[in-house]
């Protein structure tokens, strides 16, 4: 894989147009090769790199390994001049610095719409609406959007969060764009919002999710690899990608999940960021390498 980096020299440049001509923000988007969503195989694999504006900034047992946002692009670099990698999923000031740097050219670009239920808060099952909307994606030709939907029965918050994810998803039908919303069954433990990852939590997720908004014709499902994931995707007619999170300490573990997954009837790829942006090994390349083989196995 012929992988690319980005010198010191393009965060010059990056730095000058952001601070002389933020116009040069629209224009980067508005100019680059654009693509079909879904072609070829007809499976999409998508790198996550919208943890940050969520306060989530720790990979494992490392606190700030988001926290450079230059290695942050670099590793993004990395894995988008990979030529299994469909696209990128960001918050604005993550895909506003790829498209100035030339790195979103027929790649498949998904805006994260929610990230105010900020990590570690008081208020974080208050998932508002903070990133893109979709009229702000149509005029930028953002292709896909993406909803976190974390719904605690214990929590008033969840109401607002689920009306704000319902409109989303009407929105979305309505401008004809994809959608794909990212639920769990989440409760408060010692302080901290913690996610039910079980067959029968992931199910109930998936029912409340897939009857949001006015229209499912462009809703897709984000749901994570967890025991029994073939009684999940009996739940569900949706197109679903799977969520790669965090590949703790045993990437051979986790990639084996994801290639049982990945063999189920309706899941259409994977969706990673953590496990392959930052591997223990730290070789970027070859972790994108191996989780783009799992999903296009034509590789």
């Amino acid at each position: 894989m012929g992988a690319v980096t980005v010198d010191a020299l393009e965060f010059d440049t990056l730095r000058a147009l952001r601070a002389e001509r933020p116009h040069a923000v629209q224009e980067a988007l508005a100019t680059r090769r654009r693509r079909d969503i879904v072609r070829g195989d007809g499976r999409l694999f998508i790198v996550a790199a919208d943890h940050p504006a969520r306060g989530a900034l720790s990979v494992g047992d490392r606190d700030h390994a988001m926290a450079s946002r230059y290695l942050l692009l670099q590793r993004l670099a990395v894995a988008l001049s990979h030529p299994g990698v469909d696209g990128v999923l960001g918050t604005p000031d993550i895909i506003d610095d790829l498209a100035v740097l030339g790195l979103l050219d027929d790649k498949v670009v998904v805006g994260s719409m929610n990230r105010g239920g900020l990590r570690g808060s008081a208020f974080e099952m208050d998932d508002r609406f903070t990133g893109y909307d979709v009229p702000a994606m149509v005029r930028s030709g953002v292709d896909f959007a993406k909803v976190l939907l974390r719904v605690n029965l214990a929590d008033p918050a969840t109401a607002s969060t689920l009306e704000s994810a319902a409109h989303a998803v009407s929105a979305a039908a309505e401008a004809r764009m994809p959608i794909m919303l990212e639920p769990f069954m989440s409760r408060w433990v010692d302080g901290r919002i913690g996610n039910d990852l079980t067959a029968d939590a992931v199910v109930l997720s998936l029912a409340i999710a897939a009857g949001l908004g006015v229209s499912s014709a462009y809703t897709w499902m984000k749901l994570p690899v967890v025991p029994d994931m073939e009684r999940v995707m009996e739940a569900t007619t949706l197109p679903t990608l799977l969520l790669g999170g965090d590949s703790g300490s045993d990437p051979d573990e986790t990639f084996s999940s994801w290639e049982d997954a990945l063999a189920l009837p309706g899941v259409r790829g994977l969706t990673a960021g953590r496990a392959l942006l930052y591997p223990p090994d730290g070789d970027v390349a070859a972790a994108v390498d191996a989780a783009a083989r799992l999903v296009h196995t034509d590789l």
